[in-house]
């Protein structure tokens, strides 16, 4: 009888722990997906009216898309023919006065960042998508676009690669 326990708590333990096997704490599915491949993202950001252009921003923006979902996935990068594909462009890049103060000049300054993101699933198809991503950092208008651009651009590069990977993966 001892035996018969022994052996039936070891079933149980084995068949939970293996089911438990499909979920993360990152909330990803990437199905049966073993490769992604993610483009380097072109900056027509001057496309847009009162955008600038940023030297560099398109490749960063690029490989810490690639590590954020190398981070958070067991996929594996290819740079061709991946399961799932993300491509887009950064379409937004600009900064703008957001408040003022009595003297007509600007309190506190904006920077945008808007990317479009097409993402294909090779082997899901439905939940392939075009999409708009947008984020932005506020900062006082006393302080230079230099001494803030690397947390800046650090804070909105984590939150629109969040949200590609929540439209993407995110099973909830």
């Amino acid at each position: 009888m001892k035996k018969i326990i022994t052996y039936s708590f070891i079933l149980l333990i084995t068949l939970n722990l293996s089911s438990c096997g499909i979920y993360n704490f990152t909330g990803g599915d990437v199905g049966t997906a073993k490769t992604f491949q993610v483009n380097l993202f072109q900056n027509y950001a001057t496309q847009t009216p009162g955008s600038t252009f940023e030297p560099g921003l398109e490749r960063d923006f690029t490989t810490g898309l690639q590590d954020y979902i190398q981070n958070q996935t067991i996929l594996d990068l290819t740079s061709n023919g991946g399961d799932l594909l993300y491509e887009g462009e950064i379409t937004e890049y600009r900064i703008t006065p957001m408040t003022a103060t009595s003297d007509q000049t600007a309190a506190q300054n904006r920077l945008t960042m808007s990317v479009n993101v097409r993402f294909f699933n090779k082997t899901k198809e439905e939940v392939d998508f075009d999409q708009k991503f947008s984020f932005y950092y506020d900062y006082g208008a006393t302080v230079s676009y230099a001494s803030i651009k690397d947390e800046a651009l650090e804070e909105i590069f984590d939150r629109i690669h969040q949200d590609i990977f929540n439209a993407s993966l995110a099973d909830w």
